[in-house]
């Protein structure tokens, strides 16, 4: 099978029962390797003498009061923040449980804020865990984006996203590093790169550039990058839910008996909410909803009694800058649960 991914720290983790990632000692250390928290030449020795004391036994309390007697401020505030994520990690046991608790309202306000990258890198490990096994490229890149922002192009109808940061990479660049930077800083365009789109009989090249984050992915209605995501979002659902549910994508909602919608971001939120709602939409709106799903539950008893068997209407969208970002959490506390389930 492939391996994928290695820099999301699956390969740290455990696996308990349920199949949710266990945190583990490795894991906790591979987060104290980040730029921010490693010392410096200028670090003072208490400094030096926490991170010391942190690598040996990452699970180590550190008081407030430790942490003020760092010199830097801003050491100090990346500590605070690295041991309040890892508390939260170790009270939850599980990188999912975690994850999920960042969403859940009455958890939120007791503990110090988990920076956005800190919640991609958990959707990371999350995303690599449930689809580990799969021999299926597509569903690898298509799962890219429940953790990395996109930025889509509407060519021809067909609708492309290719990773923001590696589109900021080459306009910046023009793919060639830092000698294409002084170029475009000198007022010269770069030569223009054309990523590669990762068609489904030559897919296999995703599996040597996992992690560059350079294949663009086609979400057009119809063809197999879009069915990838549909089975990559099932799974989701299923590992944090224990439910089943059939994603399907659909050009429009014909429904008469439209109960219940979810935007997979802010901008298809907005909108969906403005087309159940019947209000007027601006000029253009409408061009940046990318794709619509169905989603339907395989056992309607874990649905809300009221809205049991009825569907769930999904949506995708771009912003007016072109910018896809996903919040998967979205189907984590939106869907019409029963309670109890």
């Amino acid at each position: 099978m492939p391996d994928f991914w290695r820099n999301s720290g699956f390969h740290l983790l455990e696996r308990d029962a349920r199949g949710h990632l266990t945190v583990g000692d490795d894991f906790l250390r591979a987060y104290l390797a980040r730029p921010e928290i490693r010392p410096v030449a200028e670090s003072c020795d208490a400094e030096r003498a926490l991170y010391a004391a942190l690598e040996a036994e990452p699970r180590m309390a550190v008081t407030a009061a430790v942490i003020e007697t760092l010199a830097d401020e801003d050491a100090r505030d990346n500590y605070r923040v690295l041991l309040g994520f890892r508390d939260r990690l170790l009270a939850a046991g599980t990188v999912e449980a975690c994850y999920r608790s960042l969403f859940r309202e009455e958890g939120v306000a007791k503990h110090v804020p988990v920076p956005p990258l800190f919640i991609d890198q958990m959707a990371h490990v999350i995303v690599r865990n449930l689809l580990d096994g799969t021999e299926y490229p597509l569903r690898a890149r298509a799962g890219e984006l429940l953790f990395r922002e996109q930025t889509a192009t509407i060519r021809e109808g067909a609708v492309l996203l290719a990773d923001a940061e590696t589109v900021a990479m080459y306009a910046a660049s023009g793919g060639m590093g830092n000698l294409g930077r002084l170029v475009v800083e000198a007022g010269t365009k770069p030569k223009q790169v054309e990523l590669d789109i990762l068609r489904e009989e030559k897919a296999g090249i995703y599996w040597q550039r996992d992690e560059a984050f350079d294949t663009v992915l086609d979400v057009t209605f119809t063809q197999p990058g879009l069915d990838a995501l549909c089975r990559v979002l099932e799974a989701w659902v299923a590992h944090f839910l224990d439910a089943r549910v059939h994603i399907q994508p659909v050009q429009k909602i014909e429904d008469e008996h439209w109960v219940w919608h979810i935007g997979l971001d802010a901008e298809a939120t907005a909108l969906l909410n403005d087309l159940y709602e019947q209000n007027a939409i601006a000029d253009g709106r409408l061009e940046r909803l990318l794709s619509l799903f169905r989603l339907e539950f395989e056992d309607p008893t874990l649905m809300r009694t009221e809205i049991a068997g009825r569907p769930v209407y999904l949506a995708m969208a771009m912003t007016e800058a072109k910018a896809v970002r996903l919040k998967p959490q979205n189907l984590l506390v939106n869907l019409p649960l029963a309670r109890g389930a």
